[in-house]
């Protein structure tokens, strides 16, 4: 009996051991991409998933920083994005509301999905998050970590994307080339009308 007891006393004194171990395994997540090949896989693994933007709230030193210089860190983090206005336009059910500059999907150690992208394309602030809601309370690390890596990058990449403001009712061209930020009005982009 005694024996008994001991053996449940240590394993609840080893409880908050393994509950730490477990959080400290997360302080820094495995942020993996999506690109463009692997949109199915993606929407295929995590078709069923309950998005919310909950748990991204706490704000970093990316939320405040205008879209366009965001873009161009996100270019040199991880590459092109996974989904553009491109993509989106060639879709017959696109409609305006949908436009968006850029959309970057990805699974952080190789189970919980994440999306980003623009606001407002090259007219706005920060970025819209959004993440499986039985995640939640690992979204604030997984957005600081995110933003951490993000903000750490010195040399900023050229990027040419198109955005459409329905607002506007206008097409831009929107450019990062040797630190310069332009975002240019045009009729429309080079084989797309909308």
């Amino acid at each position: 009996m005694q024996l008994s007891l001991k053996l449940l006393y240590l394993t609840i004194l080893s409880l908050p051991l393994l509950t730490t171990q477990s959080y400290a395994q997360f302080e820094a997540p495995d942020i993996e991409k999506i690109n463009q090949d692997r949109q199915s896989w993606f929407m295929d693994k995590f078709g069923d998933t309950n998005w919310t933007g909950q748990g991204f709230y706490d704000n970093t030193e990316l939320d405040g920083r205008q879209t366009n210089e965001i873009r161009a860190r996100l270019q040199a983090a991880y590459g092109d994005p996974t989904k553009t206005i491109e993509d989106l336009i060639k879709l017959e059910d696109f409609r305006p509301a949908q436009a968006i500059q850029f959309e970057y999907w990805f699974v952080i150690d190789d189970s919980i999905p994440m999306m980003i992208l623009d606001i407002d394309g090259p007219f706005g602030r920060g970025l819209v998050y959004a993440g499986a809601s039985k995640y939640i309370d690992l979204m604030p690390q997984v957005k600081r970590v995110f933003s951490k890596e993000v903000m750490a990058i010195d040399d900023l990449p050229a990027y040419q994307d198109y955005y459409y403001s329905p607002e506007r009712r206008q097409w831009f061209n929107v450019t990062h080339d040797n630190g310069d930020y332009r975002t240019t009005e045009i009729s429309s982009p080079p084989g797309m009308s909308y």
